[in-house]
């Protein structure tokens, strides 16, 4: 497992890179401390499993910088770090194509769940920065929503990042299909887009 630390502050990226090197063995951390360094770092090493990159870069910033790592593609997933939780960056965040938005406050065995969370291909959201429990809900809260199963399965897509393209092709159904249930969806929740979808979704216990 290859991953990339991208933080102005080396103490930062010291104390990061500390916690995902004990997640298991064989993970093998890289670092960058500038958006200069780090495009030049995903350039040299196309087989980066995650990019954890902080919001605050100076120059660049780090929503900049996913936004020219997202246009240059193919990209690793990003997960944004940031000393703020607040609801506009995590929406910035999931809007630009960012896996997750893990905050630097949090614990050692917080950051591993978030960032295992995100390498198994689900979109981190801190349940602060939504307003909601911490603790787990299950799908079984969304049925009061009267979507039908295979509008359920959409969301639980949707929840995990995916494409419309990559929808259908889990379902066996096709893109026209696959939009027009996320139309439905979107309507159901109430929510205007796929980020603000994704944030509801696991509101509702989907991963």
């Amino acid at each position: 497992m290859k991953l990339l630390v991208v933080d102005d502050h080396a103490l930062v990226r010291e104390g990061v890179k500390h916690v995902l090197l004990s997640m298991e063995d064989g993970v093998q951390v890289l670092e960058a401390g500038s958006a200069e360094e780090a495009l030049r770092v995903v350039e040299d090493h196309a087989d980066l499993d995650l990019v954890l990159l902080d919001v605050g870069l100076p120059g660049m910033n780090g929503f900049e910088l996913l936004q020219v790592l997202r246009e240059r593609g193919p990209a690793p997933r990003v997960a944004m770090l940031s000393a703020s939780d607040d609801k506009s960056g995590v929406m910035t965040a999931l809007q630009g194509g960012a896996a997750g938005f893990i905050p630097k406050a949090f614990s050692r065995d917080l950051m591993i769940q978030a960032v295992r969370f995100v390498l198994a291909g689900g979109i981190y959201v801190p349940p602060q920065a939504i307003g909601v429990d911490p603790a787990p809900a299950t799908p079984d809260s969304a049925r009061h929503l009267k979507l039908t199963d295979r509008q359920m399965q959409v969301l639980g897509l949707l929840a995990r990042g995916k494409s419309n393209k990559a929808i259908a092709s889990a379902l066996s159904i096709s893109e026209p299909t696959v939009k027009a249930h996320v139309t439905e969806v979107l309507r159901v929740l109430k929510v205007t887009n796929r980020a603000e979808a994704a944030i509801a979704a696991r509101r509702l216990g989907f991963h």
